[in-house]
């Protein structure tokens, strides 16, 4: 299945964001690539580079950087993406996706680097 992405660019000095569609081969420069990484959006018609900060795959589970690889896993956590804590102190284990980009990732979040 070929991968097609929605692209969720945030602009810190204005406060706005805009959705980018990459489809086929534009959605071949994110494959592969992690989050954190940056990337030259000047294939898909915009003329400034993006931070990959975040994403979520086609179920909606998030992607955290600190697990490695791009499948899903199942991780006691006590705060950060994909938690909200009902009581203070709270562990749970939730299932979240890696941090490496493949074709089941549905939305990627960015910020405007230039």
């Amino acid at each position: 299945m070929p991968a097609a992405f929605k692209i969720v660019v945030s602009d810190p000095k204005t406060g706005k964001s805009e959705v980018l569609e990459a489809k086929d081969s534009v959605a071949q420069l994110f494959v592969g690539r992690r989050l954190g990484d940056t990337v030259d959006l000047s294939a898909v018609g915009q003329s400034y580079k993006v931070k990959v900060t975040g994403g979520s795959d086609k179920a909606g589970f998030p992607m955290r950087a600190d697990i490695l690889g791009s499948g899903k896993r199942h991780v006691l956590m006590t705060k950060g993406v994909g938690f909200r804590e009902a009581v203070a102190g709270e562990k749970r284990k939730k299932l979240v996706r890696g941090c490496s980009i493949n074709d089941e990732i549905y939305q990627l979040n960015a910020v405007k680097v230039e």
